[in-house]
């Protein structure tokens, strides 16, 4: 996998998302919201039709609506992207380490979500 083409896509998003700011056919993140739900649904379609070019081509389209999504949502103040990619990277490395050293799947997911619980709870305590 060359990460220069994700590299390559989020500047292309960025340049996508200046362009939709002087336009009004986009609604920001909700136009992505509803976009990639029909993405994964085109997806499923061709999961059962034996087409790998048109797969491919409908999961870049889920991405795209993918970033588009946390780009959209990182403007308007709903999410910090950089958070979101920090906060994937941490949840699913501490998943695979707690199943490779003998753990469970449930009992972290269990874990992350009480810490989650925490740290929602502090942040209404200090706002």
């Amino acid at each position: 996998m060359n990460l220069d083409n994700i590299t390559a896509l989020l500047s292309v998003v960025a340049t996508k998302h200046e362009i939709d700011q002087k336009r009004d056919w986009s609604a920001g993140s909700s136009t992505y919201f509803e976009a990639l739900k029909n993405e994964i649904e085109e997806v499923g379609e061709e999961l059962n039709a034996d087409r790998k070019c048109y797969l491919e081509d409908e999961l870049g389209d889920v991405f795209w609506d993918y970033l588009n999504l946390l780009y959209n949502l990182d403007a308007e103040g709903k999410i910090s992207l950089p958070k979101v990619f920090e906060r994937a990277l941490g949840k699913y490395q501490e998943r695979i380490d707690t199943i490779s050293n003998g753990g469970t799947w449930a009992s972290v997911k269990q874990k992350q979500k009480l810490k989650l619980a925490s740290e929602l709870k502090a942040s209404k305590i200090s706002t």
